[in-house]
């Protein structure tokens, strides 16, 4: 039975609720708001950590809803921001996530890269790597 009546509506809804679900099962919560949390923070603070090419590229590859999430609101000038710290990152994510600890930070940044690294090709994922720093690149399993 289709919920919206759009094959391709149903489709990215389905594609959003397996992503937030694997975040949920990755990082142990329970609360799907901050799985959803975690996922528009990490990709907003990679988005803008990548060359507006890269980061165009990678939203190609993300389902029809992520994709709104991953672009509402950005503005291209002034990117790649050029931050080379862990907690550089970690403050960039943290904006979309503003009460949660380093620990929680760090557990959806994981689950994030995971699912994205399980979504994306590889190649698309090597190069979004490619543009971060070590102690980032780090952080994907």
């Amino acid at each position: 039975m289709s919920f919206t009546g759009l094959e391709v509506f149903d489709t990215t809804l389905q594609k959003t609720s397996i992503w937030l679900n694997n975040i949920l099962e990755q990082t142990g919560w329970t609360d799907r708001h901050r799985a959803y949390s975690a996922l528009r923070g990490v990709l907003h603070a990679l988005r803008d950590r990548l060359t507006v090419a890269e980061a165009v590229d990678l939203g190609a590859q993300l389902p029809v809803l992520v994709r709104g999430v991953y672009y509402e609101g950005w503005r291209p000038a002034g990117k790649p921001l050029k931050y080379r710290h862990r907690e550089e990152f970690f403050q960039q994510v943290s904006k979309g996530m503003p009460d949660a600890d380093q620990s929680d930070l760090e557990k959806g940044i994981r689950a994030v890269f995971k699912i994205l690294a399980e979504q994306i090709s590889s190649g698309e994922i090597q190069q979004v790597k490619k543009q971060l720093p070590e102690v980032v690149r780090e952080l994907w399993q």
